[in-house]
Parts: structure tokens; C-alpha cells; sequence
């Protein structure tokens, strides 16, 4: 053979070898741990394909590549198994390890998640079912002793608004003080630490933003009014206005009704605002960030009252006339809704 075509098929024998061992050691790469990382919570809804769980994974930091999640379960025949639930993962697991878990059904075990607008009653009737903390030593810590809990701001007595709602690994037996500092300690992480700046501009205090935010929690259905609910109360509190927020009457009453009647409205709490000036003692709901947000940032509207319709969503007004009317026509629109 000529030696100068020797040295070329050698030469391409080489580069096709390099790039064979290059690209298997990208391929192996795939398959290994994403590596080093905190336990993520995963929820793995009924009826999610490999493919789709895959995706989420990727999402969230779990597998390099979505499809080598997908690969594994073909691989393996898992593919008609994998479960519905929530599993504990880690970025130092492969994806043949994490596609068993689920295949296999591992599901986490002392997750608790704290939905937004719940009370501190609410929170302490559910981890007492859960088995995390005893309900009346809960209650007791949450609303007498709020301040020997830690955080770089303030804690009133009464941590109503302070508890944040997510989802925590609280296995049972935590215990009420370990849970509660757990609320607290995140509510400063995603949200006064985030938001510290915004906070100090607003012309309110903290406790304040909260108390707005748990107000609107609990009166917006749908994102779209939180903005605007929020502007509703500014503009009310700018005009010395009473808020007459029909919430602050349920959380002064002690009960949820689906409406609120006018003999509730004369119950004597400095909660209910439709008695009473200006912002509630405090927060009458433990709210999510996204009302914490609303709260800072309210729309530009020059909006003074609101009625709810049958879907959730809320007709806003100017003036006392068109509020009138608006309220008729939420009333037809319930009167059309009822069967």
C-alpha cells in the first residue's frame, strides 16, 4: 500500500475512533447523576407518560436529558408502571435509579403541604392529623408565643400570616415549635428576603404588606384580581374609606359561610371592617406569595368597591351607583347559575 495512503487511513481510523469514544463518553455522561444537590419533592400525576415525566425531571434538575429517563423505563419494561404520588429525589440518583423508585412505587412519606389562605387553625387541625404536632400545643405556640420564634424581622405574639404556606418535610412527630420555625424560617427566605426592598418602599410595614395579602388571599378566586382587589383596598385606605372586606367578618366570626349576611356584618371584632377603620390587627390568613406580591404592587386603577360572580371573578366599579349595579347583575347572573 502507498505510504502516503497508509498514513490517511490511518489518520481517519483515528478520528473515527476519537469521535467514537468521544460521543460514548458523551452518552455515558447522560446517563450518570446530575450530581450533588438538595432532596426534591416530585409529584407524579395519574396518567403521565415516561416521556412527560422525563420532561419534568429535566425541569427540575434531576436527569441531564429527558429522554434517558424515557430510555431507561423502555429499557427496563416499566413503562405501563410508573406510579402516581410524591417521591424524595436527589441529583446524585441516575436515572435508572430514580425510574425504579417510581416504578416501584417508593413514595415519600412525611410531606406536608400548608395551602395558601389557610388559618393557623386550619394548619394545626391538619398537622394533627398527620401526626406532626399535637393541635392544642400548636395553637398555643402559633398564636400566644409568635415572638420566641427566629427571624430577622419582627414576630407579633400571634403568627396569623407568618406561617408560610408550601410544602414541608415533616415527619411525624415533629413536633409544633420544629414546624412552626420551619414556616417562619421559609416565609423570610421566599419572601422578606426577596421582596426586603419593595417591602421598605411601600410605605407599610411588613405586618401590614401580610395583613393585605391574607385579605386578598382570601378574597381573590382567580389570579387576575389580586392586582386589582389590592388597588381596591390602597385606594380605600388613601380616602379613609372603611375596607368592607366580607373575609375580615369570617375570620372575626370564627367560621367559613358561603355568604356573608347583614347581621353578620354587626359582629363587635376590631376584625370585622365594616365596623372598624383602616387595616385589620393583623393578617386573618396565612397568604402565598403571589398575594404577598399583589399586596407591593397593585394595579393602577382608581377602583373603590368590588362584588364576586358565580365563577369567582369579581366586577369592579368607581362609584357607589355603578357598584349598585353591579351587584344586580351579579345577582341575575347567581339567579341564571342556580338549577
Amino acid at each position: 500500500m502507498n505510504p502516503a495512503r497508509s498514513r490517511y487511513v490511518w489518520l481517519a481510523a483515528a478520528v473515527i475512533t476519537l469521535l467514537i469514544v468521544v460521543a460514548g463518553g458523551w452518552l455515558w455522561l447522560q446517563f450518570q447523576p446530575v450530581g450533588g444537590g438538595t432532596l426534591r419533592l416530585v409529584r407524579i400525576t395519574p396518567g403521565m407518560s415516561a416521556r412527560q415525566v422525563g420532561q419534568k425531571l429535566h425541569r427540575m434538575g434531576l436527569v441531564r436529558r429527558a429522554w434517558t429517563f424515557e430510555w431507561v423505563v423502555r429499557w427496563r419494561g416499566w413503562g405501563g408502571q410508573l406510579k402516581p404520588g410524591d417521591y424524595e429525589l436527589r441529583p446524585s440518583m441516575s436515572p435508572l435509579q430514580i425510574a425504579r423508585i417510581i416504578a416501584e412505587g417508593r413514595v415519600a412519606t412525611g410531606w406536608v403541604t400548608i395551602p395558601e389562605g389557610y388559618t393557623i387553625r386550619q394548619i394545626a387541625e391538619l398537622l394533627h392529623q398527620r401526626g406532626v404536632a399535637d393541635r392544642d400545643e400548636f395553637l398555643r405556640l402559633a398564636t400566644m408565643q409568635g415572638d420566641t420564634f427566629r427571624a430577622s424581622f419582627a414576630l407579633p405574639k400571634n403568627l396569623e400570616g407568618y406561617l408560610f404556606p408550601n410544602t414541608y418535610r415533616l415527619p411525624r412527630g415533629t413536633g409544633a415549635r420544629p414546624a412552626i420555625q420551619s414556616m417562619v424560617s421559609l416565609l423570610e427566605r421566599e419572601v422578606y428576603e426577596r421582596l426586603r426592598t419593595e417591602i421598605e418602599q411601600s410605605g407599610f410595614t411588613f405586618h401590614q404588606i401580610l395583613t393585605i395579602a391574607s385579605m386578598i388571599e382570601r378574597e381573590a378566586k382567580v389570579p387576575e384580581d389580586r392586582a386589582l382587589i389590592s388597588a381596591v383596598i390602597r385606594n380605600r385606605l388613601k380616602r379613609g374609606m372603611r375596607l368592607e372586606i366580607d373575609a375580615t367578618v369570617l375570620y372575626a366570626l370564627g367560621r367559613h359561610k358561603s355568604r356573608v349576611l347583614y347581621r353578620d356584618l354587626e359582629v363587635d371584632s376590631d376584625y370585622n371592617t365594616y365596623r372598624r377603620s383602616g387595616l385589620p390587627p393583623g393578617p386573618i390568613a396565612n397568604p402565598g406569595v403571589a398575594c404577598v406580591e399583589a399586596a407591593l404592587r397593585p394595579a393602577n386603577v382608581d377602583y373603590l368597591y368590588y362584588v364576586a360572580r358565580p365563577d369567582g371573578s369579581h366586577i369592579f366599579t368607581r362609584t357607589l351607583q355603578e357598584h349598585h349595579r353591579a351587584v344586580a347583575r351579579a345577582r341575575a347572573e347567581r339567579t341564571r347559575a342556580t338549577p
